[in-house]
């Protein structure tokens, strides 16, 4: 009989008849041979199928001892690697989720959907930690889960990832530093969280990633009011826009319609004034969101204006970085503006023009969704 066949007879025989120190003799031989061995995939599977019904009786400190030593192997049974990878304790449970090559995405993002955040942080670990599974760790994972695998440099991110994380980091200084010294970030989102971030965060960056740090000054510049339209707002061409709108708004001639069409055409100034003048916000405040491309803003004024998802789009792909926005993130933008509530968007607008009349210029509340 092959040394497999021995095993198996051996665990099968220890399954029916065996003591509980016979029973964990044979797994532990059984587990060392697996390990150790080159098998079929079929032989790993015939291996596996024993094992779980062995690791179903064993107790706690057993279970986490078989998850320790098939965490690093490729020779680990997979349906046993996912039995443990779904215990409840941790201590079964971190090995096989941080280490184990034999877990596919499906099984990550299933197991970050169902359990704790004990496990979630043991994904966030992992050498290798893909973007369908970080998308759910940034959106369900605590502080400590988002902070580890912002700063895991095999963690690959979404678009909507970065953005997920960039709004987790306002107020925390650690997630904000660790988003910003990423090197897959791209220009559009640094920008983002540089526009948010504290002076003290921008500051480390700097220190950090000397490179961008022009980057990094101009972001600034772009969030204190320095705007990158072709208009000044103390030029007589600009001046003439803002009465010429003005005067159209006075007229009742400034509606979602207007909006879409500014938009559409890219005449970024009008939209801008038009924009403050329905909000009854500034308009360096609606430009600075454009330019910093603050697409959580842009969704909450156009939802509280009332505006379809057409003219929300159109302000979308106008603050977008080349008025361009892959597919999927619209996909996920428009799914975002249809679950949004639109009292609860006009309660945001509230806070912000109250915020404005009363001459703060510290930073903006943060939306909530």
């Amino acid at each position: 009989m092959s040394e497999v066949g021995h095993a198996l007879q051996q665990l099968n025989e220890s399954i029916e008849r065996g003591s509980s120190e016979s029973r964990a003799k044979a797994l532990w031989h059984a587990t060392d041979i697996l390990v150790g061995g080159e098998f079929s995939e079929e032989q790993i599977r015939l291996f596996g199928d024993v094992i779980t019904r062995l690791a179903e009786e064993i107790e706690l400190a057993a279970r986490a001892e078989l998850s320790r030593r098939l965490a690093h192997s490729n020779n680990a049974p997979p349906k046993v690697v996912q039995m443990l990878a779904f215990d409840d304790a941790i201590v079964v449970a971190g090995p096989v989720l941080q280490f184990s090559p034999r877990l596919d995405v499906k099984a990550l993002v299933a197991n970050v959907r169902a359990k704790g955040q004990p496990h979630l942080l043991a994904i966030a670990r992992r050498a290798s930690v893909p973007i369908e599974v970080t998308d759910e760790l940034v959106t369900r994972g605590n502080q400590e889960v988002v902070q580890s695998v912002a700063a895991n440099d095999g963690a690959r991110f979404s678009d909507f990832g970065f953005r997920q994380m960039i709004k987790r980091a306002a107020g925390d200084a650690v997630l904000a530093e660790r988003i910003g010294l990423r090197k897959d970030i791209g220009p559009q989102m640094f920008r983002q969280l540089i526009a948010k971030a504290s002076d003290e965060v921008r500051r480390k960056l700097e220190q950090e990633r000397p490179e961008l740090a022009k980057e990094i000054q101009a972001s600034v510049s772009q969030a204190a009011g320095k705007l990158y339209s072709s208009f000044g707002p103390g030029q007589e061409s600009y001046l003439a826009l803002k009465q010429a709108v003005t005067e159209a708004h006075k007229a009742g001639r400034i509606n979602e319609k207007t909006i879409y069409a500014y938009a559409l055409a890219h005449r970024f100034e009008e939209a801008v004034i038009a924009l403050s003048l329905l909000c009854s916000l500034p308009s360096g405040v609606i430009e600075q969101m454009l330019v910093v491309n603050n697409r959580d803003m842009i969704l909450v004024l156009a939802k509280a204006l009332a505006f379809s998802w057409d003219t929300a789009m159109a302000l979308l792909f106008l603050g977008a970085e080349n008025h361009r926005i892959s597919s999927s993130e619209l996909e996920s933008l428009k799914a975002e503006f249809k679950r949004a509530d639109i009292r609860m968007s006009r309660g945001i607008l509230e806070v912000y023009q109250s915020h404005w009349r009363a001459g703060q210029s510290a930073s903006m509340p943060r939306p909530l969704h």
